[in-house]
């Protein structure tokens, strides 16, 4: 029913890396300027350069699953250049994302490629302070702010994952980050450290944040899917254990029709131009998936616990009252 979505088309490609990379460039220059007049528009340009770059990191996911070019040299040049921007590294981050959709929603495998959760079972077996760091880390402040922050200065600068057969892909991990650091150091000199700082980090805080949001979204949802991996299937982990995420028709745009995870994850090979033809001309597809609206994805801030016995998560409230 999808196979055919996951042609790729050059002319859709090419015009996306044009409106998504012009745009974003142009505001980082048009925030250069604007700290000769006030910091609060600068910073105000920073959130709307920080969805351009989310839309970049979009681009570089496709890249990685190699379905935005039809050329597997096209799309490492281009995954590798939005890496720059990211400065997420290409190929260790999309080997690790692919691991992700190998094992989405098996319990046995977690917190490669999504946010880490503990079972009710897990959490009641743990000790007082290992019960007290879980409610810190799943709190908001850390998911949302201090999270991303860790995760692009820390998590994403040393190959803490470590597989067989990934002697190149750690090789190529330091390039990429050899090459932000040359290519940022590059601009802090020209432009001067501390305009460079006030520029490009707020822009990176909010990509990171929006970034960490999508994720929580996609697979944290209440009426989740979560299996063994003996009795794990590859098509309800799609269909259920990610979401809809039924965004207005700018932010849609903006993140790369990567609200149709659901498809996404049947599918890795259909680009991301082509989500939103195969969600409409195949409705059978939406009928069965978790569809959420913002209003609606705000409530998944609470969920917490996956119960095993209720099949869906929970909240700590909802934990302790049981």
């Amino acid at each position: 029913m999808i196979q055919r979505y996951q042609r790729s088309d050059t002319k859709k490609a090419l015009f996306q890396v044009l409106n998504s990379f012009l745009p974003f460039l142009g505001l980082w220059v048009l925030m250069y300027f604007s700290l000769n007049w006030s910091y609060w528009l600068t910073f105000g340009l920073a959130i709307i350069a920080a969805w351009f770059l989310v839309r970049i990191f979009i681009i570089q996911h496709d890249c990685g699953h190699q379905s935005f070019f039809k050329s597997r040299k096209l799309n490492n040049a281009i995954g590798f250049i939005s890496s720059l921007f990211s400065t997420i590294p290409y190929k260790y981050w999309s080997r690790t994302h692919a691991a992700h959709h190998a094992h989405n929603g098996q319990l046995e495998y977690r917190g490669l490629g999504d946010i880490h959760f503990l079972t009710t079972e897990e959490f009641r077996n743990r000790s007082r302070w290992g019960k007290l760091s879980y409610w810190i880390f799943r709190s908001p402040i850390v998911q949302f702010l201090i999270a991303p922050i860790v995760y692009l200065t820390v998590s994403l600068r040393y190959p803490f994952v470590r597989l067989k057969g990934w002697k190149k892909i750690r090789w190529g991990y330091f390039i990429n980050n050899l090459m932000v650091v040359i290519l940022y150091g590059g601009l802090a000199i020209v432009l001067g450290w501390q305009k460079f700082l006030l520029i490009h980090i707020p822009i990176l805080l909010f990509f990171g944040m929006i970034a960490f949001w999508f994720f929580y979204i996609q697979h944290q949802h209440e009426e989740n899917y979560k299996k063994s991996k003996d009795t794990w299937d590859h098509l309800l982990a799609s269909m259920t254990g990610s979401t809809y995420y039924k965004l207005p028709r700018v932010f849609q745009w903006l993140s790369g029709n990567i609200g149709f995870h659901h498809i996404h994850h049947l599918n890795s090979k259909i680009p991301n131009y082509n989500l939103e033809a195969c969600a409409k001309e195949n409705p059978v597809l939406n009928k069965f998936v978790n569809v959420l609206t913002f209003r609606q994805s705000l409530k998944c801030i609470n969920n917490k616990l996956w119960d095993e016995e209720k099949q869906r998560m929970v909240s700590f409230r909802e934990y302790y009252r049981k």
